[in-house]
């Protein structure tokens, strides 16, 4: 190799490695806004930065691939070329912190290149390679020790949140903090707190944000989250965070992305996953805002327990999807989605359309009720681990995106979500008092929605799921809309006893039109459980409900939904922008 080519590949690889450095800056720039955010209750604003934080990647992998094919010219489509810039590349990164991040890029730099299906092992980093670097640098803990007692521990942890807005009222603050842990810890572990440990950086998500930690007693840890508000009076401490389920709920995968500066940010998931030890790594990732990596560890731990377990691609359960083709792994909590080719009638939405809500829902605020769907490309499995049936729907019904290649399926284009209990065979087999409860926050998922400009569009029960904790959430969004296209309606009252006979609408729909009276007709349960729904949520079957909603949305105003309450009124956030 010639002294010319040598100098290509260190240029490439410096060229790589500046352009994530520049990425990680930008990322790091937009999450510290968030603190300014909710000083300053900018809460538009947070939500553009939201939006900007999660567009950030794409945009730099385009512009990184984009300035290496001016400069390596037909050297981009060199396996051996990108060999050695990848050796080269190894050893910028050797001492960087989250070392899988920049790995990460770098393979999503050559499956652009190289229009990648499945795993090229020629120049990708493999997956034993992206490992996530969980050892060797700690988290950035701040240790209280309880010598003073518990009450004077809480004044030091509410001593450091940083907003530089003062508080309304430190002292009654500190002191429901402590009376909270203390009455807790005793019910539930029968001995008080010994020592406190908080991650330094504060985590934002939304007009909230939480100082995240953990609770040390005699043979007992538990998790321990403050969340913070800001209101007209100062800052507030809004409630206190120490039940397992709670906590996770505020983690969960229906949630948007926290904003929160993570110096390492493998350490910071190491000490989350200690606190909420059944949730999956690639969970945690995603929730604090590296997507991409999230992605990357969700699809190298499905390819570790492939290459282990003796499971098979089947149908998911539930009815069959007109726009969709579900299916999943018998005993892994996930389900993947295609795109039919074909949609049934009476669908009259196409393929870009579906992709563009998923899409939508990607970069809105999932409030926990709407599923975090990744997308993937070009994924290679072998065919012999898809039942038979199932098999052959995928290259029939959905041909455009699902090919055989030797002895592998080829799917080009799908979503892969955590998998769910379909609604409506949830009530078929829950006790009544889950049915019920069920059934209620079935309800309180639409409101939820609706609170963020969200309408489902199709209530059917069939297209939420429920999770093992028993939490409602919409996972179909091929009839997905905002709020504010639509037009709700008072149902018509008929003029002519003929008129209510007839099978199609007597009176002008547009296809726009909403009638919510009409919602009761999706609901398919049984009398108990219908009149419990009715019993908490008969606002939603009157079009002044919704009519009210669609006002507050057009007036620009923020419905709160926060992970550890629910709120009814229309009570809009106070923002400065």
């Amino acid at each position: 190799m010639d002294e010319r080519a040598r100098q290509l590949i260190r240029e490439s690889a410096e060229t790589i490695w500046r352009t994530f450095e520049d990425y990680n800056a930008a990322f790091a720039a937009i999450t510290r806004r968030a603190g300014r955010r909710f000083a300053a209750r900018e809460w538009k604003l947070a939500q553009r930065d939201a939006v900007e934080r999660i567009e950030l990647y794409d945009r730099y992998v385009h512009s990184c691939i984009a300035g290496l094919v001016g400069s390596m010219g037909p050297a981009i489509a060199d396996q051996g070329t990108w060999r050695l810039i990848r050796i080269e590349y190894s050893k910028l990164i050797f001492d960087c912190t989250d070392a899988e991040f920049y790995k990460t890029f770098f393979n999503s730099l050559t499956r652009k290149a190289f229009n990648t299906v499945g795993v090229n092992s020629h120049v990708e980093y493999l997956a034993p390679d992206l490992e996530p670097t969980l050892d060797g640098v700690d988290a950035p803990l701040r240790s209280f020790d309880l010598n003073e007692g518990l009450a004077a521990a809480v004044v030091s942890i509410l001593e450091q949140f940083p907003s530089g807005v003062p508080f309304g009222d430190f002292d009654t603050a500190a002191r429901q903090v402590a009376d909270e842990i203390e009455a807790y810890t005793r019910l539930r572990y029968g001995s008080g707190v010994e020592r406190i440990d908080m991650l330094t950086p504060v985590f934002y998500r939304s007009t909230r944000a939480f100082y995240v930690g953990r609770i040390t007693g005699h043979g007992w840890e538990s998790a321990l989250v403050l969340a913070f508000k800001n209101t007209d009076d100062g800052i507030a401490v809004d409630t206190v965070m120490m039940a397992d389920y709670v906590v996770r709920n505020l983690f969960g995968f229906s949630r948007s992305y926290f904003h929160v500066d993570l110096p390492a940010v493998g350490a910071a998931v190491k000490f989350l996953s200690s606190l909420i030890p059944h949730k999956t790594i690639d969970e945690f990732y995603t929730v604090v805002g590296r997507a991409k990596q999230g992605k990357t560890e969700r699809y190298r731990r499905l390819h570790k327990y492939l290459q282990n377990a003796d499971d098979r691609f089947v149908h998911a359960e539930g009815e069959k999807g007109m726009v969709m083709i579900a299916f999943t792994l018998r005993d892994y909590g996930l389900i993947f989605k295609v795109i039919r080719d074909h949609f049934a009638f009476p669908k009259e939405t196409s393929r870009a359309d579906v992709e563009e809500r998923y899409q939508f829902v990607f970069k809105h605020d999932r409030v926990g009720r709407l599923v975090d769907a990744q997308e993937f490309r070009r994924l290679r499995f072998a065919r012999s681990l898809f039942a038979d049936e199932l098999l052959e729907e995928l290259v029939t019904e959905a041909a455009s995106t699902c090919r055989i290649d030797d002895d592998d399926l080829i799917l080009e284009h799908c979503y892969i979500e955590r998998r769910l209990r379909p609604l409506n065979l949830f009530l078929k087999e829950a006790d009544p008092i889950s049915a019920r409860r069920a059934v209620i926050d079935y309800g309180q998922a639409i409101k939820d929605l609706a609170r963020t400009n969200v309408f489902p569009g199709d209530l059917l029960v069939k297209n939420f799921g429920v999770t093992r904790n028993g939490r409602v959430i919409f996972y179909d969004y091929d009839e997905l809309c905002l709020v504010t296209d639509c037009t709700f309606r008072d149902l018509p009252t008929a003029r002519f006893e003929e008129d209510e006979m007839r099978a199609e609408p007597w009176f002008h729909v547009g296809r726009n039109d909403v009638f919510p009276e009409q919602f009761v007709n999706f609901l398919g349960m049984p009398k108990e459980l219908r009149d419990a729904f009715l019993a908490h949520h008969s606002d939603l079957l009157t079009a002044d409900y919704w009519r009210g909603l669609k006002r507050c949305h057009d007036a620009k105003q923020l419905l709160e939904v926060v992970p550890y309450a629910r709120r009814t009124a229309l009570t809009p956030v106070e923002q400065t922008a």
